[in-house]
Protein backbone atom coordinates (compact mmCIF):
# COMPACT_ATOMS: atom_id res chain seq x y z
CA UNK A 1 0.00 0.00 0.00
CA UNK A 2 3.28 2.47 0.09
CA UNK A 3 2.58 3.08 -3.62
CA UNK A 4 -0.76 4.20 -3.07
CA UNK A 5 -1.97 8.08 -3.03
CA UNK A 6 -3.74 10.17 -0.94
CA UNK A 7 -5.94 12.48 -2.32
CA UNK A 8 -9.60 14.75 -1.81
CA UNK A 9 -11.65 15.60 -4.53
CA UNK A 10 -14.20 18.13 -4.40
CA UNK A 11 -17.51 17.01 -6.13
CA UNK A 12 -20.79 19.56 -5.77
CA UNK A 13 -19.49 20.69 -2.55
CA UNK A 14 -18.43 17.88 -1.17
CA UNK A 15 -14.62 16.61 -0.13
CA UNK A 16 -14.14 13.08 -1.39
CA UNK A 17 -11.14 11.24 0.01
CA UNK A 18 -9.55 8.90 -1.86
CA UNK A 19 -6.41 6.23 -2.10
CA UNK A 20 -5.70 5.84 -5.47
CA UNK A 21 -2.65 4.81 -7.73
CA UNK A 22 -0.96 7.66 -8.27
CA UNK A 23 -1.12 6.96 -12.32
CA UNK A 24 -5.12 7.76 -11.85
CA UNK A 25 -4.71 10.80 -10.29
CA UNK A 26 -4.68 12.59 -13.85
CA UNK A 27 -8.15 11.22 -14.71
CA UNK A 28 -9.59 11.54 -11.62
CA UNK A 29 -8.87 15.42 -11.05
CA UNK A 30 -9.75 15.93 -14.93
CA UNK A 31 -13.38 14.00 -13.97
CA UNK A 32 -14.00 15.97 -11.24
CA UNK A 33 -13.63 19.22 -12.23
CA UNK A 34 -15.55 18.05 -15.68
CA UNK A 35 -18.23 17.06 -13.65
CA UNK A 36 -18.10 20.60 -11.77
CA UNK A 37 -17.81 22.36 -14.79
CA UNK A 38 -21.15 20.40 -15.93
CA UNK A 39 -22.99 21.17 -12.70
CA UNK A 40 -22.15 25.25 -12.99
CA UNK A 41 -23.68 24.73 -16.93
CA UNK A 42 -26.89 22.83 -15.42
CA UNK A 43 -27.72 24.89 -12.19
CA UNK A 44 -26.84 28.07 -14.74
CA UNK A 45 -29.39 26.73 -17.36
CA UNK A 46 -32.09 25.24 -15.38
CA UNK A 47 -34.27 25.81 -12.36
CA UNK A 48 -32.39 23.29 -10.13
CA UNK A 49 -32.58 23.83 -6.16
CA UNK A 50 -31.41 20.19 -5.38
CA UNK A 51 -27.56 19.09 -5.57
CA UNK A 52 -28.51 15.53 -6.42
CA UNK A 53 -31.07 16.26 -9.39
CA UNK A 54 -27.97 18.32 -10.87
CA UNK A 55 -25.95 15.42 -10.24
CA UNK A 56 -28.23 12.97 -11.51
CA UNK A 57 -28.25 14.94 -15.13
CA UNK A 58 -24.22 14.89 -14.70
CA UNK A 59 -24.02 11.19 -14.76
CA UNK A 60 -26.48 10.84 -17.05
CA UNK A 61 -24.90 12.93 -19.87
CA UNK A 62 -21.87 11.25 -18.68
CA UNK A 63 -22.86 7.93 -19.63
CA UNK A 64 -24.94 8.97 -22.63
CA UNK A 65 -21.35 10.18 -24.02
CA UNK A 66 -19.49 6.80 -22.86
CA UNK A 67 -22.54 4.50 -24.88
CA UNK A 68 -22.86 6.76 -27.80
CA UNK A 69 -18.77 6.31 -27.74
CA UNK A 70 -19.32 2.30 -27.73
CA UNK A 71 -21.90 2.76 -30.44
CA UNK A 72 -20.23 4.81 -33.07
CA UNK A 73 -16.96 2.59 -31.53
CA UNK A 74 -19.25 -0.46 -33.17
CA UNK A 75 -20.37 1.30 -36.53
CA UNK A 76 -16.77 1.74 -37.18
CA UNK A 77 -16.30 -1.70 -36.07
CA UNK A 78 -18.38 -2.53 -39.02
CA UNK A 79 -16.97 -0.38 -41.42
CA UNK A 80 -13.21 -1.99 -41.09
CA UNK A 81 -14.71 -5.43 -41.47
CA UNK A 82 -16.87 -4.29 -44.82
CA UNK A 83 -13.69 -2.82 -46.10
CA UNK A 84 -11.30 -5.74 -45.30
CA UNK A 85 -13.80 -8.36 -46.97
CA UNK A 86 -13.97 -5.99 -50.02
CA UNK A 87 -10.22 -6.21 -50.19
CA UNK A 88 -10.30 -9.75 -49.43
CA UNK A 89 -12.13 -10.08 -52.45
CA UNK A 90 -9.99 -8.08 -54.55
CA UNK A 91 -7.07 -10.23 -53.43
CA UNK A 92 -9.03 -13.25 -54.12
CA UNK A 93 -10.25 -12.41 -57.44
CA UNK A 94 -6.74 -10.80 -58.78
CA UNK A 95 -5.09 -14.09 -57.76
CA UNK A 96 -7.31 -16.47 -58.80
Amino acid sequence: MADKLKIKLSIADRIYPLTINPDQEEGLRKAAKKIETMIKQFEQSYAVRDKQDVLAMCALQLAAQVEQKTIDKEGDMVNVANRLNDLNDLLYNHLS
